[in-house]
């Protein structure tokens, strides 16, 4: 599991950006990124660059040539997986006085619909909780 921690609350746009990257597989540049999508504008795509670098989510690959200026080529240093799972952790900490984590897993699994990965999933669960166990009586205080 990944220890990152988001600091800002990230936004939708800050999501798309970083999923054009992900979805890349290769780095790009922000006129690259904004011409991904009819809505992206190179200043927004250019503003969330800055975030996303300033949150260390991004960095710099290269400078290339962009027809004949040099600009930087960006690659994501985090999965998709690291910031989902910071992005769920962050979103709990609002609610986590009101919703436990049994039922937010309950909730994600109810949400599969394909019998086989339901069951992939449960087992991959069990040996989580497994070793989560062991991790907790390793440290558990002894009487």
């Amino acid at each position: 599991m990944s220890n990152l921690t988001l600091k800002p609350k990230f936004t939708k746009r800050d999501s798309d950006i970083l999923t054009i990257l992900w979805d890349s597989g290769q780095p790009m540049t922000a006129s690259q990124i904004a011409a991904t999508a009819p809505d992206l504008t190179i200043n927004t795509v250019q503003a969330v660059l800055r975030k996303l670098l300033k949150n260390n989510l991004i960095q710099v690959a290269d400078i290339v040539y962009s027809g004949t200026v040099l600009t930087r080529s960006y690659v994501p240093i985090v999965t998709i997986e690291e910031f989902a799972a910071a992005q769920l952790q962050q979103d709990y900490q609002k609610f986590s006085k009101k919703l436990s984590k049994v039922s937010i897993f309950a909730a994600l699994l109810d949400s599969e619909t394909d019998p086989r990965k339901k069951q992939q999933e449960i087992q991959e669960l069990e040996q989580l909780l497994e070793n989560y166990k062991k991790e907790a009586e390793h440290k558990a205080p002894e009487v």
